[in-house]
């Protein structure tokens, strides 16, 4: 599983013109989901995301996780994550999950999120999405259950 973590002032989702999902001080969260992943991915990467020491503390050092500073997440899955540029110009996405089985791991991920007692929003799984992203700082990092990066 990848994620690339975004800290945010303010996030939101929307599809077909509708905000479906929204949030305040946080992260943005967009994911992808390989063939491989399986539910220790899916807590490998959850608590990176509520554990990042990425806010700022009383002495202007990051230092502080999501659970320090109560903040929201805005979940987002995107299987280009996964797409493979390493030939040619069109990506390869051979490795990504898709179709019931990325979705059903999607909500698993969602779930273990919400375990967390932190406001959790979300996008709609396969939708056309338009993803407004206010980056703090920005601070954006890049996380890979396998630990490729």
């Amino acid at each position: 599983m990848r994620a690339v973590v975004q800290r945010v002032t303010s996030s939101s989702v929307s599809v077909d013109g509708n905000i479906i999902g929204k949030i305040e001080m946080g992260f943005n969260v967009l994911i992808g989901i390989s063939k491989d992943d399986t539910l220790e991915d899916l807590k490998y990467i959850k608590d990176k995301v509520i554990n990042l020491r990425v806010f700022q503390d009383e002495n202007d050092k990051m230092n502080l996780s999501l659970l320090d500073v109560k903040g929201e997440i805005l979940v987002i899955s995107q299987f280009t994550l996964y797409g493979d540029c390493r030939k040619g110009r069109r990506p390869n996405f051979m490795e990504a999950l898709g179709g019931e089985e990325a979705n059903k791991l999607y909500e698993e991920f969602l779930e273990l999120l919400r375990t967390s007692g932190l406001k959790v929003e979300c996008g709609e799984f396969g939708a056309e999405m338009k993803v407004e992203i206010n980056n703090d700082g920005p601070v954006t990092i890049l996380l890979d259950s396998k630990r490729n990066f």
